[in-house]
C-alpha cells in the first residue's frame, strides 16, 4: 500500500465547515451581503481586542513594531511541500526567511532557523504547542492560539477577519485565506518586502477529499517534506486549494498595485498564480 493510501479519513468533520449562524445569514441576506456583514463584526471584534485590555493593546504594540522593518528588502517564504526536498536549500544561506507551521522538522537539515515564524491551523497549534514554544523567531499565530501558547515569549497573536481580503494592516488583522502561506504574504506585506520568493508551495496534496474536513493520518505522511509531519495519528484538515488560490490573486493584485512581486520559485510546483522563476535566479545579484 503506498504511503498515500494509508492516510486515511478515519476523523469526521467536527464543525469546522459552516457554521449554522453563517447559513443562516447567507439565506437571510444572500451571499454578498453575508460577507459583508460578517467582515464588519469581524473588524468591530478586531478593534475590540486590540484596544480594550491592557494585554490586547500591548499585543497590537508589538506588532507595530514591525511595520516596514524591512521595507525595499527580500525574502523567502518556506512551504512545506516534498519538492523542499528537490531544492538546493543551500541557496537560502543569508536570506531572510518565514518559516510555517512544522517547518522546525527541518531546521537541521537548513543549518539555520527561519527569520519569522507563522502558523495558524488550531489543530497544529494544539497538537505541535510544545513545539513552537521552543521557536526562537518570532512567532505570528491568530488570537485563539492563546488558549495554547499563553505565556510563551515572542508571540504575536493577529486578528482573525472575514474575507475574502487581503489586509495591509496585520496590527488590526488578517484573513486566513485557507492557507499559513498566505498569512505570510500579508505579514510580508506589512514588513514591507519588495519582494516575496516561494519555495515548496507546491499547491497538491496526496489525500483528497472535502475542504477542511479533519482527518487523522494512518500512516506517513506523502504530501510534506517529512514523513513525519502529519505522522499517523496527528489530526490535521484537508486543504482548500480554490479559497487559497483566490487569496493568492488578491496577494498577487495587491503587491503588484504597490511596485511589489511574488515570484514562484518552487521546483515543480502546481500553483499557477505567480511567475515561475528558478530559485538561483530569484536570489541572485
Amino acid at each position: 500500500m503506498s504511503d498515500a493510501a494509508k492516510q486515511q479519513i478515519i476523523a469526521q468533520e467536527q464543525g469546522r465547515t459552516l457554521g449554522w449562524k453563517r447559513r443562516a445569514a447567507t439565506a437571510l441576506l444572500g451571499e454578498n451581503a453575508a460577507r459583508t456583514v460578517a467582515a464588519r463584526l469581524t473588524d468591530l471584534r478586531a478593534v475590540r481586542e486590540s484596544s480594550l485590555t491592557a494585554a490586547g493593546r500591548a499585543n497590537r504594540s508589538n506588532i507595530k513594531q514591525f511595520k516596514n522593518s524591512h521595507a525595499g528588502e527580500r525574502c523567502v517564504i518556506i512551504g512545506n511541500g516534498p519538492s523542499l526536498k528537490k531544492t538546493d536549500l543551500s541557496l537560502l544561506s543569508g536570506e531572510i526567511t518565514f518559516g510555517l507551521n512544522r517547518i522546525y522538522l527541518m531546521f537541521d537539515e537548513l543549518g539555520f532557523e527561519t527569520t519569522f515564524h507563522v502558523v495558524v491551523n488550531q489543530l497544529v497549534v494544539e497538537q505541535c504547542a510544545d513545539d513552537f514554544r521552543r521557536i526562537q523567531a518570532p512567532l505570528f499565530t491568530t488570537t485563539p492560539s492563546r488558549a495554547f501558547l499563553d505565556g510563551a515569549e515572542n508571540v504575536a497573536y493577529l486578528n482573525k477577519l472575514a474575507g475574502p481580503r487581503f489586509s495591509r494592516d496585520a496590527s488590526h488583522g488578517i484573513w486566513e485565506g485557507a492557507t499559513v502561506t498566505y498569512v505570510a504574504m500579508q505579514l510580508a506585506y506589512y514588513m514591507g518586502f519588495s519582494e516575496v520568493v516561494l519555495i515548496g508551495v507546491d499547491h497538491r496534496f496526496a489525500v483528497t477529499g472535502p475542504a477542511h474536513q479533519v482527518v487523522e493520518s494512518a500512516g506517513p505522511d506523502a504530501s510534506h517534506f517529512d514523513p513525519n509531519y502529519f505522522g499517523k495519528g496527528f489530526k490535521w484538515q484537508l486543504p482548500d486549494l480554490e479559497t487559497s488560490e483566490l487569496a493568492y490573486h488578491l496577494a498577487r493584485k495587491n503587491f503588484e498595485s504597490n511596485g511589489r512581486k511574488i515570484v514562484d520559485a518552487t521546483v515543480d510546483g502546481a500553483l499557477t498564480v505567480f511567475p515561475k522563476v528558478r530559485l538561483e535566479e530569484a536570489l541572485g545579484p
